[in-house]
């Protein structure tokens, strides 16, 4: 199955995406979730198919919820997340002496 989807960006929280078929735009998206995401940022188009990888998505996951419900949310990386990213040398600079 490919799909054509336009990704947006959330204005109020970092690292939030919503995934939607392009031809549908956000038609499918509920109103209460599209209040708390903020007026949706375009951010780009893209082609997804089962074979292509996400960087922090479920490619199978993100298709089933845009063809069941119309859309995928993705959520920031957990603090957690931020941190193990972070070069050592970054993450000791608060160590004590």
């Amino acid at each position: 199955m490919k799909r054509i989807c336009s990704i947006y960006k959330s204005p109020r929280k970092n690292e939030m995406y919503l995934y939607v078929d392009r031809s549908e735009a956000l038609t499918r998206v509920p109103e209460a979730l599209l209040t708390a995401f903020g007026a949706p940022v375009h951010a780009f188009d893209l082609v997804l198919t089962p074979e292509r990888n996400l960087a922090r998505e479920d490619i199978a996951k993100v298709l089933e919820n845009i063809e069941k419900q119309g859309f995928h949310l993705q959520m920031p990386p957990g603090e957690e997340e931020y941190i193990e990213h972070l070069p050592e040398e970054l993450l000791r600079m608060n160590d004590p002496i």
